[in-house]
């Protein structure tokens, strides 16, 4: 290779020490881990080969510079070269600039080396706040920040409503939550007519309200060419304890999609060993989705999870309920909440509290409140008492199960009313309960593997959106009122309920 292999190598020596232990805390506080220089050759490897005389290159977020120069080393190497490339970097963060000067200067010389006129410019400031500053009309940049590529490992960080970062956004009509939604839209807007753009992000953006905004602009401006999933939320950044689930995604600026999409996966960085699908594209972007979530079938045990759940085609509104968050938010109602039952006071759940399908009132652990009290101030906040399907909204990083539901029984908890606390869903019918036998048939279906397995196969994050929840299928009436029958004062064992499921699949 006319770009030395030390080079990059070198490269991946510096993200070692930047990330090392004594920086990682900072790094994840401004939520950019830097690339692993195998992920980057994949990345570039997923562009098109080069037709082109003159290659501008974007690197929004660029750190060391692994990623342009992966694409730099490509670029050199290919039969067809260009005649001259530029890069553009944006990297705000100071400590690691001396490196990133040295990067751009290795590319300069390799592509002295091959007659390549180069230019290469690091702009140290803040990508959002420069890329609005340079569009016109607030939309996006006019023709002399037009880019043929764009490559993006963007920072995982969350965008405070109220910060100077989500006001510019909101203005230029861009609704993101996270800045790397907000690096991949900006850079998607740069693009010229037929640019390209491959990024590494979390998964999260592929389903859920939150990237609703973003999935529907990502879409309209870009034709989606290849996703790549890694298996283990470990081994993308692995040595930088990032538990994200991340992907890897092609796409190119036209209006035209494909027929279909490539998907493919690896346990970490063998990439290849990946398992490759070609998938039709209104498989991976259904056209009547009003919420336009990314579905990624990964194998034949996905195909198998889809083929099982035809079975199952009812939809919530079609049963007659919905699924809401708990009212309860603990530290807005600090003040209302009792350690154990008391007179005046309605019992409170918590993911705590449940135990064999059922919630299992009070507990005597002291981590969590056990009551809200009775008051004008939190009536609002409270259920009439009667059957509900509860779900945790959250689970652990590697929890082996990502939907778990309970039971909330009646008869086993003497009170007229009750508080679900904001980390559960809560199912219900108008805002009241559910029939006995229904509620029982529906909280086993959530608890089953096939659910389990499904929900995973669109949703990247450990967050269990009731929004998610809607866009689920369900048994109907008659097969939750049969499945209920095998719940009695406990839930079955995970491999008897799938075997009940199976049993149970019937159409009336």
């Amino acid at each position: 290779m006319l770009m030395t292999e030390q080079s990059l190598n070198i490269l991946d020596h510096v993200r070692l020490a930047v990330n090392g232990r004594a920086q990682r805390a900072e790094r994840a506080d401004i939520g950019q881990f830097l690339t692993p220089v195998a992920i980057a050759r994949f990345m570039v490897s997923l562009f098109s080969p080069n037709r082109l005389d003159h290659v501008r290159i974007l690197d929004a977020g660029a750190g060391a510079g692994v990623l342009f120069s992966a694409y730099v080393e490509r670029l050199v190497s290919e039969s067809k070269r260009p005649l001259s490339i530029e890069v553009i970097a944006y990297e705000n963060d100071g400590r690691i600039l001396p490196e990133l000067t040295e990067t751009m200067a290795h590319c300069e010389s390799a592509c002295e080396r091959v007659s390549i006129a180069f230019h290469g410019e690091i702009r140290a400031e803040d990508f959002v706040a420069a890329a609005i500053a340079r569009t016109e009309e607030g939309l996006f940049a006019g023709p002399g920040e037009r880019f043929t590529h764009a490559i993006l490992n963007p920072p995982y960080k969350k965008i405070n409503g109220q910060s100077a970062a989500r006001k510019r956004l909101n203005a230029a009509g861009m609704e993101v939550s996270n800045l790397y939604a907000a690096f991949v839209w900006l850079a998607a807007r740069m693009l010229s007519p037929g640019g390209e753009l491959s990024a590494i992000t979390p998964r999260s953006f592929c389903n859920g309200p939150y990237f609703r905004r973003f999935r529907f602009a990502l879409l309209e401006m870009m034709s989606l060419r290849r996703i790549h999933v890694f298996e283990s939320r470990k081994k993308a950044f692995g040595d930088d304890d990032v538990l994200q689930e991340n992907v890897v995604y092609h796409a190119i600026r036209e209006e035209k999609n494909p027929e279909r999409v490539i998907v493919s996966s690896s346990a970490g960085l063998d990439f290849e060993r990946a398992t490759v699908r070609s998938i039709p594209y209104d498989q991976v972007i259904r056209p009547k989705d009003k919420d336009a979530f990314i579905h990624l079938v990964m194998n034949q045990a996905d195909d198998r999870v889809v083929e099982r759940m035809r079975c199952f085609t009812a939809t919530l509104h079609d049963l007659g309920l919905d699924v809401s968050t708990g009212r309860v938010v603990d530290f807005r109602a600090r003040e209302h909440l009792r350690p154990q039952p008391e007179d005046g006071a309605a019992p409170l759940v918590y993911p705590c509290h449940f135990q064999d399908g059922f919630v299992k009132w009070p507990t005597l652990s002291g981590k969590k409140a056990n009551a809200i009290a009775l008051s004008a101030e939190t009536q609002d906040l409270l259920v009439t008492a009667d059957y509900y399907v509860l779900t945790k909204r959250f689970s652990s990083k590697e929890e082996r199960r990502r939907v778990v539901a309970a039971i909330y029984d009646p008869l086993r908890i003497a009170s007229p009313f009750v508080g679900f606390e904001n980390h559960l869903n809560y199912f219900h019918a108008g805002g009241k309960g559910l029939p006995e036998q229904m509620a029982k048939g529906l909280a086993l279906y959530l608890n089953s593997s096939l659910f389990d397995r499904h929900f995973r196969l669109f949703s990247g994050h450990t967050q269990v959106n009731a929004t998610d929840l809607r866009k689920m299928t369900y048994p109907n009436r008659e097969q939750l009122m049969r499945l209920g029958l095998h719940v009695q004062d406990r839930m079955p064992e995970h491999e008897m309920i799938d075997t009940i499921l199976e049993e149970g699949c019937e159409k009336p």
